[in-house]
């Protein structure tokens, strides 16, 4: 029955939310463990080993937290690894990934305007370049580049920028962005899995073994999660993109997801300054609000294609097999009479200027093409139109049914 459409999305939403959950688990450890790092004091009766400590109230209750700069001289008895939130939001992703981008690759992640892709070969673009990402990341922090941080982060942002760029050549602007966010979070749980964690496994042998740890494992742990804590809020915001088509629908959406990773940057730099001296950089809020200020005005300029242009263009086989369905003219003038005001590529709506998630309903292949969205969001649910919009009646989402399951 066609119905598995609401199971699987319904499975979808399940991941987005473990997802969620997990990056929200992740983030906020990493958070908690950079500013703390940063604001360890100096104690004139610290244990041997210890390089600085700090007190904390939370809860009803104090904590008194101490760091030893390599490691301390017996193996503790309880020890907590910090390693699976970033292991379950890599994973949870990368499975939303391929249930969305993936498995509805025709809508979600191909742009025929752009490049004429099979699905297979999106898919292996799609998962190939995360790898090849990864891989080049950390040839760069193990060649001679290691011991230039701001050389290393420089390089790194250009790579992150040509691949934005690369992205949107051939991606949907929602998968553009989310592909250079996945991208990225590959970037941060490979420092977690394949450096911070094995490090931190030498150092607990030597320490059960009666060695003593050598220092430089640490310093290669924390240069990389130094490198996780500036990529956070960009990735959070590409996360968070494909909700929102003044970021996506653009051309331009490369650019603003470069400055988005600058305003990372003077973001994460006043806090990390802040926690280490007390006092923040005031000139780095003056930066990121001429970034986002940038930012709103490439997002204003309009680039899509025009009505004429997408009327003239060809049906996708899978558009062609939705537009030939039983019912579909009724359910194309359902959705023109319903829905095409406000998803139209000149909205006629008031105080719209954008179609909501940069979706398009004004074409037969534009109608053809979300078939899928419009079964569950317009027929069996009535999340849409706006009820404060439009009155939708019963019949006229029964005619979207049936279209849909004929088409199946």
């Amino acid at each position: 029955m066609y119905d598995l459409a609401i199971v699987w999305d319904w499975i979808a939403f399940s991941v987005r939310w473990l997802h969620v959950v997990t990056a929200m688990a992740w983030i906020g450890a990493s958070f908690f463990f950079i500013a703390l790092d940063l604001g360890l004091k100096k104690a004139p009766d610290m244990p041997n080993g210890v390089s600085g400590e700090e007190w904390q109230v939370h809860g009803g209750g104090f904590y008194h937290i101490q760091k030893y700069l390599v490691a301390p001289q017996n193996m503790p008895e309880h020890l907590i690894w910090h390693k699976w939130q970033s292991y379950i939001t890599w994973v949870s992703g990368a499975a939303l990934l391929m249930i969305v981008y993936w498995v509805s690759g025709e809508l979600f992640l191909l742009d025929p305007t752009k490049a004429d892709l099979s699905l297979f070969q999106g898919i292996l673009i799609s998962g190939g370049s995360l790898t090849i990402g990864w891989l080049a990341y950390d040839y760069m922090c193990k060649s001679k580049l290691g011991n230039h941080s701001t050389a290393l982060m420089l390089l790194l942002f250009v790579i992150l920028v040509i691949m934005a760029w690369g992205y949107n050549q051939i991606f949907t602007g929602r998968a553009a962005l989310l592909h250079l966010g996945a991208f990225t979070a590959t970037i941060m749980t490979g420092n977690v899995f394949f450096q911070i964690m094995p490090n931190q496994r030498i150092v607990v042998a030597d320490l059960k073994a009666g060695r003593t740890p050598d220092a430089k494992y640490g310093k290669i742990a924390k240069l990389r999660s130094t490198h996780n804590n500036y990529l956070t809020l960009p990735v959070v915001f590409l996360m968070l993109s494909n909700h929102y088509p003044l970021a996506f629908g653009t051309e331009y959406a490369w650019l603003i997801a470069a400055l988005i990773f600058l305003t990372g940057v003077t973001i994460r730099h006043y806090f990390n300054t802040m926690h280490a001296t007390g006092t923040g950089p005031h000139w780095t809020w003056a930066v990121t609000v001429i970034l986002m200020i940038v930012i709103a005005w490439l997002s204003s300029v309009r680039t899509n294609d025009s009505y004429e242009d997408a009327m003239a263009r060809d049906l996708t086989p899978v558009e062609q097999h939705f537009a030939s369905a039983k019912g579909f003219d009724a359910a194309y003038n359902t959705v023109i009479g319903n829905c095409s005001m406000c998803h139209a590529r000149e909205p006629a709506w008031d105080g719209i200027r954008w179609a909501p998630k940069g979706i398009y309903l004004e074409t037969p292949s534009d109608v053809a093409r979300h078939a899928d969205r419009i079964y569950l969001q317009a027929g069996i649910t009535h999340a849409m139109p706006p009820p404060n919009a439009i009155q939708m009646d019963q019949g006229a989402r029964e005619v979207l049914i049936a279209w849909v399951k004929n088409a199946r």
